[in-house]
C-alpha cells in the first residue's frame, strides 16, 4: 500500500543516555528513603529532606522559600534536584539553570532572572467557553477574485452544516474561518470544534460512520463517535501556562491569554507594568476559582559563581507574593562572595544563607559506589563482569565516582573491538592508563611544570 512500509526490528527510538537518565524519582516509601530506589542510591537523609520539600511544594506551602544543596563534588546534588523535578510531575514547572548563564545573555541580569523566576511559576487556568461541536454534514467555500490578481481566487467566506446525534445547525463564516477550513483540509465526515470567540476551528478527528462507509482500514486521523447533545454547548478548557508566557502574551496582544498559543513578535525586555497587570489578572482568576497557582522550582547549579548583585536580587525576589521555590547547589566551602572581598560559607552572603533550608550531601561509601556503577551499566546497556565491576569500584573509591563512571563507555568500546561481549578487568585497566584522573593529571603537571606555558 502507498505510504505504508515495514519497519526493521533493528530500528530503535531516539535514545541518548545522559548523566541522570536513570533517575525516575527520590525513591521514597512515604517519607522514608529506600536504600536504593528511583535510580537513587544512598544519601538517605538528603533524599528524605528533599521528599519533605516536594510534599510542601505540592501542597502549596513552600512558595517563596529556598533550599541549598551543599556537598563535595560527585555527591549527587544535581541528581537530587533532577529527582525532585521527576517527583513534581509535568504541570509543575522546573527550570534548571547554570549560574554562568546569567552573565552570558544580551539582556540585563535582573531581567534575565525575573524572566527565569516567572517561567517557574505555573498557572492552571479554567475557562468555560461557548463552542460549536459536531460532524460536518455540508461545507461550501465562497471564493472571490484576488485583490491584486483577478485571475486568482481566494476564500471570501464559508457555509458549514454540523450535526450531533440530537440536532444540526448551519453556520456562515467569514474569510478567516474559511481559510482555516482549507488549511486543515476539513471535509464532510470530519468532527470539528469551532470557537467563535477565539476565532479558531479545530479538527478533532473523523466520524466512525464516515470511515465505515468508505471502508477505510487505516486512517491518519483519529476515529471518533459523533458527539451527542446540542451543537452549541459550554465546555471547560484547562490551560497550563507560566507567568512568563502570560507576560509575553500581554506584551504582544494586549493581555489576551489565548494569544500565547499563536506566534508573535518576541520582546527581550518586559515592562514592570505588564507584569503587574498579569499578576492582578491571575489573582482575580484565583479569587473567582478559575485558576490554580503552581509554584515551580528554579534550580541554580554552581551558585558560588553568582555575584553580590544577583544574590541581593534573589533575596528580595523570595519575599514577593508570586515567587517560585529556588534550589541552589554548590560544592564550595569558604570562598569569597563575588563582587566583594568578604569570605563566607559557600561563597554566599550570610543574610541569604540564614533564610535557606540547607541539605548536605555526603561522600558515597564503597557499597554505594558499586551499586551506582551497576545502575549506570544497566542504563547505558553495558554488560560488565563482576571482576571488572569490583575494579571500577576500587577506582571510584580511590579517585572519584565520576571518573569511574566515565571509564565505562571507553572500556566497552575496547571490549567490542576485542570481540568481547562484556567489559573485563583488563579492558578497564587499559583505558585507565589512557584517561587519567585529576590526581594523576596534577602529578603530571608537577613533573613537567617547567615545560608548560606560564602566562
Amino acid at each position: 500500500m502507498a505510504g505504508v512500509r515495514e519497519v526493521s526490528e533493528s530500528l530503535r527510538e531516539w535514545e541518548r543516555i545522559a548523566a541522570h537518565s536513570h533517575i525516575t524519582g527520590l525513591g521514597l516509601d512515604g517519607l522514608k528513603a529506600k536504600p536504593v530506589g528511583g535510580g537513587m542510591v544512598g544519601q538517605i537523609e538528603a533524599r528524605e529532606a528533599a521528599g519533605l520539600v516536594v510534599r510542601l511544594i505540592k501542597s502549596g506551602k513552600f512558595a517563596g522559600r529556598a533550599v541549598l544543596l551543599a556537598g563535595p563534588p560527585g555527591t549527587g546534588k544535581t541528581a537530587i534536584a533532577t529527582a525532585i523535578a521527576r517527583e513534581l510531575g509535568r504541570d509543575v514547572p522546573f527550570v534548571p539553570l547554570a549560574a554562568s548563564e546569567i552573565f552570558s545573555t544580551d539582556i540585563k541580569k535582573t531581567e534575565f532572572l525575573m524572566q527565569t523566576l516567572r517561567k517557574a511559576i505555573g498557572a492552571r487556568i479554567h475557562e468555560v467557553r461557548k463552542i460549536y461541536e459536531g460532524e460536518v454534514k455540508e461545507i461550501s467555500i465562497e471564493k472571490a477574485p484576488h485583490p491584486y490578481n483577478p485571475y486568482q481566487q481566494v476564500p471570501a467566506g464559508a457555509t458549514i452544516k454540523i450535526a450531533t446525534t440530537d440536532e444540526s445547525k448551519r453556520l456562515t463564516m467569514d474569510q478567516s474561518f474559511a481559510i482555516q477550513l482549507i488549511q486543515q483540509g476539513i471535509e464532510t465526515g470530519d468532527i470539528v470544534q469551532i470557537d467563535p470567540e477565539g476565532g479558531r476551528i479545530v479538527k478533532l478527528g473523523r466520524s466512525r460512520r464516515s470511515v465505515e462507509e468508505k471502508k477505510v482500514d487505516l486512517s491518519t486521523v483519529q476515529v471518533m463517535d459523533v458527539p451527542n447533545g446540542n451543537v452549541l454547548k459550554e465546555k471547560e478548557f484547562v490551560y497550563p501556562v507560566t507567568l512568563h508566557a502570560l507576560d509575553m502574551a500581554a506584551t504582544r496582544r494586549g493581555g489576551d491569554i489565548f494569544s500565547i498559543f499563536f506566534g508573535g513578535r518576541e520582546s527581550k525586555e518586559i515592562e514592570p507594568e505588564t507584569r503587574r497587570e498579569v499578576d492582578e489578572y491571575i489573582k482575580t482568576l484565583v479569587q473567582e476559582g478559575r485558576c490554580e497557582l503552581l509554584p515551580g522550582v528554579v534550580f541554580i547549579d554552581e551558585c558560588s559563581m553568582l555575584d553580590i548583585e544577583t544574590f541581593a536580587f534573589l533575596n528580595r525576589a523570595l519575599e514577593q507574593d508570586l515567587a517560585p521555590i529556588i534550589i541552589f547547589a554548590t560544592n564550595r566551602g569558604f570562598s569569597t562572595v563575588r563582587g566583594t572581598d568578604i569570605r563566607a560559607p559557600h561563597g554566599m552572603p550570610l543574610d541569604l544563607l540564614d533564610r535557606l533550608l540547607i541539605i548536605n550531601t555526603k561522600p558515597y561509601s564503597r557499597d554505594e559506589i558499586r551499586k551506582i556503577l551497576e545502575i549506570r551499566s544497566e542504563a547505558e546497556k553495558i554488560p560488565i563482569s563482576n571482576e571488572a565491576l569490583e575494579y571500577l569500584t576500587d577506582i571510584g573509591v580511590k579517585t572519584s565516582l565520576r571518573y569511574a563512571v566515565q571509564l565505562m563507555a571507553p572500556a566497552f568500546e575496547l571490549a567490542r573491538e576485542r570481540k568481547a561481549n562484556r567489559i573485563e578487568k583488563d579492558h578497564v585497566s587499559y583505558v585507565e592508563k589512557l584517561f587519567v584522573d585529576v590526581k594523576k593529571s596534577v602529578e603530571y603537571l608537577r613533573e613537567y611544570e617547567k615545560q608548560f606555558l606560564d602566562l
